[in-house]
């Protein structure tokens, strides 16, 4: 088969990779990039583990090829978070304990973050149907919507 140069922003990296036709993305991120946040849940898209912003909407990585992404801005974790530190959602989580194993979490902060970009204030029934593609078989769900909607509460007001 023919490998392929892929160029994609990743967060304010501009990356060139080279690879198989059909790799995915999450392939390319955790195994030759290093961002092993996003998680191998159920390769089927189901599950939201390896959930990733591109452009600044939430994709399963699992199921997408590499070569869709060029020329796009993608985001993960590692590419939201301060140097060293947690963002404010990510502090939410751990606050208000919206995680046990953590497997799912990468995911649901993703979905949490393109929500609180695209509505600063969402209600509860917003961010359950932001979730509603994510799986978490550990915490019953109320502590993760209870951490989205501290960040969301902790967000300025906008114009202030």
């Amino acid at each position: 088969m023919t490998r392929t140069v892929v160029s994609f922003m990743l967060g304010d990296r501009e990356i060139d990779v080279l690879v198989e036709p059909m790799t995915t993305l999450l392939s390319v991120l955790r195994d030759e990039l290093g961002h092993t946040a996003a998680k191998e849940g159920c390769r089927q898209g189901g599950c939201g583990a390896c959930t990733v912003l591109i452009d600044g909407e939430p994709f399963v990585s699992c199921l997408l090829p590499t070569e869709d992404v060029a020329g796009r801005r993608v985001e993960t974790v590692e590419t939201r978070n301060p140097v060293g530190g947690v963002g404010p959602l990510q502090q939410a989580f751990l606050d208000h304990n919206g995680f046990q194993c953590g497997y799912c979490t990468p995911g649901f902060v993703m979905i949490g973050t393109a929500l609180l970009d695209r509505t600063p204030h969402p209600d509860e029934d917003e961010i359950i149907e932001a979730i509603g593609g994510n799986v978490c078989r550990c915490t019953g769900y109320r502590p993760i919507l209870d951490a989205i909607a501290a960040a969301a509460a902790a967000m300025p007001e906008a114009g202030g």
